[in-house]
């Protein structure tokens, strides 16, 4: 990459304390930011990439940017996602790059070679809609099917299973015998999935988190302390569909 577009990221200037890095991705058509864990930030830019367009997009995205640095340096708040092509979002653990393309009759979000695709709404707020309903819907079939031999182990037949928003609650066991599991889960690696779906499965059995309660749960998961830790490490990263 030439010195002229690294210099580019400098220019506007970008603030002494922040650390970035800039990669060339020749398979990009357009600059994609990604702040990380720890408030750095990763640029991706085309290996034909414009200098002076760069120095000119650049500049636009740093008081959003800011905004999220702070909270992630911090480690505390609520994640915000820019919807712009390039960003990250995780499904079951794996990472996928969002790419926004022209709206189409039914408007919905795909995962299409790669690429997690979403329509052109014009407003954030509705492309993060969009996208919380492809959590919920791809992430309902899953956790069905993923339930049934989990729930054979804890001893429990569920109603159902389902994924959708649950504002502050991770998961929820229903008066039916149905469970759900907020949509944001699906973003996780899925032995962590499993950690809440044998919670909430446990409480069929269990309603009070009682030395018997844990009990139940490590007889289905083994490793049940480390998958906690696990668990309390990511959570607080997890997208909930902030723009």
């Amino acid at each position: 990459m030439s010195l002229t577009v690294q210099s580019a990221f400098a220019s506007p200037p970008m603030p002494r304390e922040w650390t970035w890095q800039v990669v060339v991705r020749p398979q990009r058509q357009t600059l994609g930011i990604d702040i990380q864990e720890d408030g750095s930030l990763f640029f991706a830019v085309p290996s034909d990439a414009d200098p002076q367009a760069v120095a000119k997009t650049a500049p636009s995205r740093l008081p959003r940017l800011a905004d999220e640095v702070e909270r992630r340096r911090r480690g505390g708040g609520e994640p915000v996602k820019e919807l712009v092509g390039g960003a990250s979002f995780a499904y079951l653990g794996r990472r996928h790059r969002l790419k926004v393309v022209p709206a189409e009759a039914d408007g919905r979000v795909r995962l299409h070679q790669g690429w997690l695709e979403l329509p052109d709404t014009g407003s954030s707020r509705r492309g993060a809609r969009l996208i919380a309903e492809w959590y919920a819907a791809r992430g309902s079939r899953w956790a069905a099917a993923r339930a049934a031999p989990l729930a054979e182990r804890t001893g429990v037949t569920p109603g159902g299973v389902t994924v959708r928003d649950l504002g502050e609650h991770w998961g929820a066991c229903e008066p039916d015998g149905s469970i759900a599991l907020h949509w944001a889960l699906m973003q996780l690696p899925t032995s962590l999935v499993d950690l809440v779906l044998v919670h909430e499965l446990t409480h069929l059995k269990i309603s009070a988190h009682s030395a018997a309660f844990r009990h139940r749960m490590r007889m289905v998961l083994g490793d049940l302390e480390s998958l906690e830790r696990r668990f309390a490490a990511a959570e607080p990263e997890l997208w909930r569909g902030a723009v």
